[in-house]
């Protein structure tokens, strides 16, 4: 129970700050991937972990004392069902990666080999 002097319960400052962890989370998530800068991108990735291990720890709290329901439990051929179209999602995006990487040729190489016939008949 809240004392007199707080505007809300426990549980409810709780779920707030649950939830702030959660949205910042993501913005994290995002910031990190959209970062061209490896100094960026590393940053955003420690805040990112940082943030990860304070949410568990509120979760595990507010779950220990009694502030979040068990979640129901998942069948298993639901989550070897997901698990199967995240690996096949992965193979496929790292096949597209290494052919796009295998076929491109950076623009300074096309510009010479564009030259070097021109350059020949000279």
């Amino acid at each position: 129970m809240a004392p007199a002097n707080q505007f809300l319960p426990d549980e409810d400052l709780a779920y707030t700050v649950l939830a702030d962890l959660k949205r910042v989370t993501r913005e994290y998530a995002t910031a990190a991937t959209e970062s061209a800068c490896p100094a960026v991108r590393q940053q955003f990735t420690q805040l990112l972990n940082v943030t990860l291990q304070m949410q568990g720890e509120l979760f595990t709290a507010m779950q220990s004392a009694q502030m979040y329901p068990a979640p129901s439990p998942a069948l298993r051929q639901a989550i070897d069902k997901s698990l199967k179209s995240y690996q096949d999602t992965q193979t496929k995006t790292q096949q597209f990666v290494q052919q796009t990487n295998q076929s491109a040729i950076p623009a300074w190489q096309q510009l010479q080999q564009s030259a070097s016939p021109q350059m020949q008949q000279h």
